[in-house]
């Protein structure tokens, strides 16, 4: 290839988009469909990413490209050529060459491998040590046993998982980082409502999302694992949250309750709810979760905005693209 520069995904969005300057990179390929148009000729549908956030293109069956991407793998390093493009204000790079990382090249370079995988900002040992601190902060003694239960099976795998294939906190780490900040904001806003129950609420949302440690397999992508696809994550915490509470003799109208929260947390039955929230506290982590999510895909857009952006891309958890310039003082 060309001694064109390595850009990350970031410092592409920053560039000036005058005369579609050209760029190299190293990036995953996280997703690749094939597709039909109109006229029968197909094309593929990508996105490649890095630890600096993601683009989408399009390669048709025309590009020198296209016999290159068709032939790889989601999850496999590529080194890339191409122009700097934009469709309908997304970045789409007209991509010319692509070529596969050998994986020797990438487990011989740890600076490379942890330049391609995103993790949450927030350092992960720190954010384990916090998330310990709510689980101590449980009062129902049954309750806590049910929750350290649950993460004592769970392992390590927690502390690394993502939250989502795409949607929010979708990067190595994110669950840790999405249920520490529910956590954070549960003991914030409890004081204002005292019709809830503080442990039971605090133990589901340590909870809420657990099964998402079995739904997904994560590496340089993150996808559904067999179990993630016949059952999904709400069953899957269910079953992990009953298993233990009936270990730990979990009282049965506080055992229905946690239960009850998982199945509920979605929010809405299109959304992946097993049931519409009944409680206070399912009506409460429900609402907190939906905050978070929602922050979180905020917080990454603002993370990941080029230098040049006023706004992110869309974003279809929010329905709409984020201004990402801060207020004027």
């Amino acid at each position: 290839m060309p001694d064109l520069p390595l850009l990350t995904v970031q410092a592409l969005r920053s560039l000036t988009r005058a005369g579609n300057p050209p760029f190299g990179g190293i990036y995953v390929l996280r997703k690749i469909s094939q597709r039909t148009a109109k006229n029968e000729n197909v094309f593929l549908v990508v996105e490649f990413g890095d630890r600096t956030g993601s683009f989408g293109t399009t390669i048709f069956g025309d590009s020198a490209a296209f016999a290159a991407v068709k032939s790889l793998a989601e999850g496999s390093v590529v080194r890339v050529e191409g122009k700097l493009d934009y469709f309908q204000e997304r970045l789409s790079p007209k991509l010319q060459r692509i070529e596969p990382v050998n994986p020797e090249e990438i487990a011989a370079n740890p600076a490379l491998l942890d330049s391609l995988v995103e993790s949450a900002p927030e350092e992960s040992n720190a954010l384990w040590a916090d998330f310990q601190s709510h689980i101590a902060a449980l009062q129902q003694p049954e309750l806590r046993a049910t929750v350290q239960a649950v993460f004592e099976e769970i392992g390590e795998v927690f502390r690394t998982s993502a939250a989502a294939v795409a949607m929010h906190h979708a990067y190595r780490n994110g669950l840790l980082e999405h249920t520490t900040h529910m956590a954070r904001a549960c003991r914030a806003l409890l004081p204002l409502y005292p019709e809830v129950h503080a442990d039971l609420a605090l133990a589901g949302i340590l909870l809420h999302d657990i099964g998402k440690t079995i739904e997904y397999e994560s590496g340089l992508t993150v996808r559904k694992s067999r179990r993630g696809l016949l059952q999904g994550h709400v069953v899957l915490g269910y079953q992990l949250a009953r298993k233990h509470g009936l270990k730990n003799k979990l009282p049965a109208d506080l055992l229905e309750r946690l239960e009850h929260i998982i199945l509920s947390h979605q929010g809405e039955l299109e959304w992946g709810a097993a049931v519409m929230a009944a409680t206070p506290e399912a009506v409460f982590v429900s609402m907190v979760d939906n905050l978070d999510a929602k922050m979180g895909m905020v917080q990454r857009a603002l993370r990941n905005a080029g230098e040049t952006d006023e706004f992110s891309e869309y974003l279809p958890g929010l329905k709409a693209p984020v201004l990402v310039r801060p207020p004027l003082a």
